[in-house]
């Protein structure tokens, strides 16, 4: 088995698969980890992901379009199922 493609960026425990940066404050955030709010609808074009703190600011509401914030974090994903 080679190794070759799994090294770097590619492999599989590199924090770039799950951190992500708060679009204003631009904190690093473990999405394993943190609460992370993210507009759905924005999140593709503009990397909308949101810390806490900022989403509490702007009343959890997306500045770029208006709509809702939703909050993604492993534990409400494990509650949902």
């Amino acid at each position: 088995m080679s190794t070759s493609g799994l090294k770097g960026i590619n492999a599989v425990g590199h924090k770039g698969w799950v951190e992500v940066k708060c679009r204003i404050c631009a904190k690093k955030l473990d999405v394993t980890l943190d609460i992370v709010y993210v507009c759905q609808h924005c999140r593709d074009r503009y990397d909308a992901y949101f810390c806490t703190a900022d989403a509490r600011r702007v009343h959890y509401r997306c500045p770029f379009c208006g709509r809702e914030l939703q909050p993604i974090t492993p534990w409400i994903a494990q509650k949902r199922r």
